[in-house]
């Protein structure tokens, strides 16, 4: 789990907002891109790969539609920092591809949905040539509604299905209930829908469930979207330099904590000491493992693994941690205590950057926070590990007829429109003198806007990932920088890409171990404790696991 994962929706306007909405976007949590990878069972174990992918996957054809300012590199997002005004807009659709049908989806929401009848969804159905009806299901619960209504005969046409949300029967549901996309997308097929061709393969091979493709993937960067986020402007003021090692780290922690002032250095720094001490990624179940030196390895059987718990242990050792991060106090928001200067670090999405700087730049204009740069355990070059490509996923169901499933991409299709279009203003930001006004060359939501044009059409389809804050252009180049530079040390483990259905006996053979990690580095258990759960582990089972995915990796090879 990485941290506050699953607490708000993932959207593209976490990558696109303007600072007037910008207070009222973060105060319920600012949208994060990426959430638990949950183990997966199913009907088919196992995954697709290789000369088997090839022949279902999309060809790629890159969209130069508008280019980025700063461009992708390294597995970053491209950047897009400046506002392109109304007249200036692309076209990406050059014709209607609905045929005017009908299309039921279920998709979480965060909030109070909208009423069925707004003129957001009234537009974006005139604009794509299908009449769409949201059965939005509050994001919180999802799980649990997803797998009923996926083991019932009530399916709605189509569903959208977070990452993190595919746990026990639900990848079974998945592979057994929804279309196969392949006749309408592999290869060539896929230039019907340009825009859907610009999706990169990476993604695209994350939505093969069950030997198909299935799911139409919301492609993010797969480098690691959790960064140490610090108050830059206090480091400014008080000559603090930023730390380069974890040595460093704890000298300093130490000498800006001042509990009497309500100061301490930093919140739970567990998940920036995975990425110090090259821990694989905890992001997906399938990424736990990497063949190393002829064995597949397992990230909880590492020394790394280990040494991160014990430096995150000295941090809450030394008392430079916050006290609620300590007790874990229920409703305790680590983002909130950066900004009140209660902490001057802490481990989040990146999106926060973007989101705390709006939320805070418009009472506070000296404000400003950034992210530092993750070091090696010797003050070195860290080793990082890819997240996988894409985290969200769209089905449509097994029943749907040819025009459903025609209608259902040309939804995708129209809301994957890159940054710069008329089809993305309309996805992001809905109609403008309803939805927003345009402010020194700025969109700015309405209230309307806000209230409506939330968490909805985006889930069907996204472009190749990109940053676009033209109301913060230094965020946005400072953010896809950093990426940037942390994708110079990113590498791809032995499953990177892979949606992996684990057996179902083994589902549940890791899920003490997140709860073991916070007891270790606060004190309440020991080292000693989690080598003997690693060792429970492996003669529970994980070592067959370990056997299981090492054929998987032999018959299929690697997506890398």
């Amino acid at each position: 789990m990485t941290p506050n994962s699953a607490t708000s929706a993932p959207s593209r306007r976490s990558f696109l907002a303007s600072t007037a909405v910008a207070a009222a976007a973060v105060a319920g949590g600012a949208p994060l891109l990426s959430a638990c990878g949950g183990s997966q069972s199913g009907s088919k174990d196992g995954t697709t790969s290789g000369k088997d992918a090839a022949k279902i996957l999309p060809a790629y054809v890159a969209s130069t539609v508008v280019a980025p300012d700063i461009p992708a590199k390294n597995g970053s997002a491209a950047g897009f920092s400046k506002a392109i005004p109304t007249a200036d807009l692309k076209t990406s659709v050059t014709k209607k591809l609905g045929s005017g049908g009908r299309l039921r989806i279920m998709s979480p929401f965060w909030g109070t949905p909208p009423r069925g009848d707004n003129p957001y969804y009234k537009a974006m159905n005139e604009a794509i040539g299908v009449d769409v009806t949201w059965q939005n299901q509050d994001g919180v619960t999802y799980d649990e509604k997803l797998g009923a209504v996926l083991a019932s005969s009530e399916i709605p046409d189509v569903v959208v299905v977070p990452g993190w949300n595919l746990n026990g029967k639900i990848p079974g549901a998945i592979n057994a209930k929804f279309a196969d996309l392949g006749p309408y997308l592999s290869g060539d097929k896929v230039r019907d829908y340009p825009n859907l061709a610009a999706v990169p393969t990476e993604a695209w091979q994350r939505g093969i469930f069950g030997g198909k493709l299935r799911a139409i993937p919301f492609p993010a960067p797969y480098v690691t979207d959790i960064a140490p986020l610090y108050r830059k402007d206090v480091f400014d003021k008080k000559g603090y330099s930023v730390p380069t090692s974890p040595d460093d780290f704890l000298s300093w922690a130490k000498e800006a904590t001042d509990a009497r002032s309500k100061v301490w250095a930093c919140d739970d720094m567990k998940w920036t000491a995975f990425n110090v001490f090259g821990v694989l990624s905890g992001s997906d179940k399938a990424l736990w493992w990497n063949m190393d030196g002829g064995k597949l390895v397992n990230r909880i059987e590492t020394e790394e693994y280990l040494e991160a718990l014990e430096w995150t242990r000295k941090l809450f050792a030394a008392k430079v941690v916050h006290p609620d991060a300590v007790s874990g106090k229920a409703g305790g928001n680590p983002g909130n205590r950066l900004t009140s200067g209660q902490v001057l670090v802490y481990s989040q999405n990146i999106s926060d950057w973007w989101g705390k700087t709006a939320e805070q730049r418009t009472q506070n204009p000296d404000f400003e926070i950034a992210a530092f740069d993750f070091f090696g355990p010797d003050g070195g070059d860290p080793k990082l590990w890819a997240v996988q490509p894409a985290n969200i996923f769209t089905f449509i169901t097994k029943t749907a007829s040819e025009q459903q499933i025609k209608d259902f991409l040309a939804v995708c299709n129209f809301c994957a429109a890159p940054y710069g279009t008329k089809e993305f203003m309309l996805t992001a930001y809905g109609v403008e003198g309803t939805h927003y006004e345009t402010e020194k060359g700025l969109p700015v939501k309405t209230t309307q806007g806000v209230n409506e044009v939330n968490g909805a059409f985006d889930y069907t389809g996204n472009p190749a990932p990109y940053i676009a804050y033209p109301d913060f252009p230094d965020v946005t180049r400072g953010m896809v920088e950093w990426q940037q530079r942390m994708g110079a040390f990113t590498t791809k483990s032995s499953f990177f890409g892979l949606t992996v259905t684990e057996p179902n006996r083994w589902a549940n053979l890791a899920d003490s171990f997140e709860q073991l990690e916070d007891d270790v580095v606060r004190g309440r258990k020991k080292i000693s404790d989690m080598q003997q759960a690693v060792s429970d582990w492996k003669s529970k089972g994980g070592d067959e696991l370990r056997d299981w995915y090492k054929k998987l990796l032999d018959d299929t090879g690697s997506a890398n």
